[in-house]
């Protein structure tokens, strides 16, 4: 089974979450971004990446605003599951950004990134410029999706659409390129439901979007 959830941020007691225990051997757990355990190289953070690589089951994240690119670009890429992405265990993967990966029979889109609302707090030590998506990463992404017929089964991201931020009364501080790409999606592709992380909270914009953040929810 796949479920999906929302930022961790580091915080490794997400994963003692009385929802997590429905997560067994052969099954996925993705990250709508922000997952925060490759952040400053530590023993501590060493420490809680052994213990998320012991989990009987695949840690599939994509990268959300909050992230240490430096180090998260330091590890190789490599084909998985049909699309790029990096293995920074054998069952724990950043989900890179525009490619489209089969997992258990289904087609998932993903693309991580954002912009950072809290920057002016963050530029001078703690921010990095990749986290805004690059033409070329949604360039890839629109060819990526051509390929496979504009067709997926579930769109994952970090950032929402800003036509949905708009429905949750969100503001959108600044309006990027992507938002421009996923609003291309919403018109040009076929998918089921489309989840993402960014705002921090659960909840369902009818039809086919989905906040999430402490729920675990499965795709089904």
């Amino acid at each position: 089974m796949i479920y999906v959830t929302g930022d961790t941020h580091g915080d490794l007691t997400r994963f003692k979450d009385p929802q997590m225990k429905k997560l067994g051997k052969g099954d996925t757990l993705i990250i709508c971004g922000d997952f925060g355990f490759i952040w400053d190289g530590s023993k501590q953070e060493r420490s809680a990446l052994r213990k998320l690589a012991a989990k009987d089951f695949t840690i599939a994240f994509i990268d959300g605003c909050h992230e240490n690119f430096d180090i998260l670009e330091s590890y190789p890429t490599e084909m998985w599951n049909g699309g790029m992405a990096r293995v920074i265990a054998p069952n724990l993967i950043h989900l890179m950004r525009g490619q489209i990966y089969t997992i258990e029979g289904k087609r998932i889109f993903t693309f991580g990134g954002g912009h950072s609302q809290d920057i002016e707090f963050r530029s001078d030590n703690d921010w990095w410029e990749r986290e805004q998506p690059t033409h070329e990463e949604i360039m890839e992404a629109v060819d990526n999706l051509e390929n496979h017929g504009n067709e997926v089964d579930y769109v994952i991201t970090h950032e929402p659409p800003a036509s949905v931020k708009d429905c949750l009364g969100v503001d959108v501080f600044e309006r990027i390129e992507v938002h421009a790409l996923f609003e291309e999606i919403i018109k040009s592709c076929t998918y089921q439901k489309w989840f993402f992380g960014k705002c921090h909270i659960d909840k369902n914009i009818p039809v086919k979007f989905y906040a999430v953040f402490n729920n675990v929810t499965p795709l089904k």
